[in-house]
């Protein structure tokens, strides 16, 4: 889950069953890279950082790095509990889980011999970016995992079926992050998920807040996977690894995992009732993103590696993540607006020259921090501006008094 907003919260406000972290050297005395340990003659990864042999370090956290969430579970138990909401209609809820059980996916992710050949004939730059986008997409399915996998044990007693529901979408990500980590395996690398499980610093979203947050996630996940997808059956000689065979299914998976979430807003309407809920729907939906489209234009070698144009296709995947959005939230922004996609370009130059200056080391720490200052009061004011641009309303809404007439069916 990519998102941003956040307020910094400790790691111990979750417990969770992990493997234990091995022990390691601490960051400021790690020397091994990751071309350490390769057989010779086979392509390294230079760059890397290791915290011992295969094992990679995991990127440093930024404000636009996949995160780890935590949530007041005491919460969250009220919001689904039966004894407390006898009238939760459970009935959307409940066909979901029967949706889960049927474990579509259960011998989809199967690797076959072509993944390490693949990644072999993946050299030079092109191989450092496919390993970036492997590490922030397992980081990404993992933190789904353990946000799910407690609320699953957190609600079993209050609501058996949505405990169970949320279980099952931990198991889902759970293979999502393997099925990642062991692709990572045929770069030479992998993630210790047991070390990051306990030494990540987790951020706080209020309940409410985790339901748009991760509803935003999962269908936004759906649109980019299926997008590449789409893209490489089309330009099969780009299909540089086979990883990206194996979306379409996949895909499906965040689709449900997003249904899922959209019946939870039917069955709570007052998250998305009120003038409140408007605020909150643009504010998550323009953090989202805002955040991919950085974060994408960032690394617009890794698009261009798959014969992708990055704009192109963040545009792409926005305006539709924002039409399935409009269906349950109560505002989306306007994103085909004629200035809405001008004004994300301009939030992508000034990052650019941004992360520009911050990177020269050159110069001092505090005047780096000074000279960002003017540009960063820019992308605030330019964020601040489509937040409080004309919004689309939609979602769904109680229909009595309507004249019945005046309605299309």
């Amino acid at each position: 889950m990519q998102l941003t907003s956040s307020i910094p919260c400790g790691a111990r406000s979750l417990r969770l069953s992990a493997p234990a972290p091995r022990a390691i050297t601490p960051r400021s005395r790690i020397i091994s890279r990751a071309n350490a340990g390769t057989k010779e003659g086979a392509p390294t990864n230079p760059g890397f950082a290791t915290m011992r042999d295969g094992i990679k370090v995991a990127a440093d956290e930024s404000m636009l790095t996949p995160r780890f969430y935590t949530t007041d579970f005491a919460e969250m138990e009220e919001m689904f509990s039966l004894e407390k909401n006898p009238d939760l209609p459970m009935e959307e809820l409940t066909a979901c889980l029967k949706e889960f059980q049927r474990d579509y996916n259960q011998r989809h992710f199967v690797r076959n011999e072509t993944f390490k050949k693949a990644a072999d004939n993946i050299t030079g730059e092109t191989r450092k970016i496919f390993i970036e986008f492997l590490e922030r997409s397992c980081t990404a399915e993992f933190s789904g995992f353990l946000l799910y996998k407690e609320l699953g044990r957190r609600l079993k007693h209050s609501n058996p079926a949505v405990a169970e529901i949320f279980t099952l979408l931990s198991r889902d990500e759970a293979r999502h992050a393997g099925f990642i980590n062991k692709a990572m395996s045929d770069f030479n690398l992998a993630l210790d998920l047991g070390f990051l499980t306990k030494n990540r610093k987790y951020t706080f979203f209020k309940p409410k807040f985790i339901v748009y947050a991760t509803f935003l996630s999962e269908k936004i996940g759906y649109w980019r996977y299926i997008c590449i997808y789409r893209h490489l059956q089309r330009n099969p000689d780009n299909q540089l690894y086979p990883l990206f065979e194996y979306f379409e299914n996949w895909c499906q998976d965040e689709s449900r995992h997003g249904d899922f979430l959209d019946a939870v807003f039917k069955a709570r309407p007052e998250l998305i009732n009120d003038n409140e809920a408007k605020l909150w729907s643009r504010f998550f939906c323009l953090s989202v993103y805002i955040t991919m489209y950085l974060n994408d234009h960032q690394r617009t070698a890794f698009y261009e590696s798959l014969g992708m144009e990055t704009t192109k296709f963040n545009q792409h995947v926005i305006i539709e993540t924002n039409k399935t959005t409009a269906r349950i939230f109560p505002q989306v922004p306007d994103v085909e607006h004629p200035s809405f996609f001008p004004a994300m370009d301009k939030l992508v130059r000034l990052n650019k020259a941004n992360i520009a200056i911050k990177s020269n080391k050159s110069i001092p720490g505090p005047l780096r921090t000074l000279m960002a200052l003017p540009g960063m009061i820019q992308m605030f004011a330019i964020m601040l501006g489509l937040f409080f641009a004309k919004p689309i309303d939609c979602g769904t809404y109680d229909a009595e008094g309507v004249d019945q007439s005046q309605l299309v069916y």
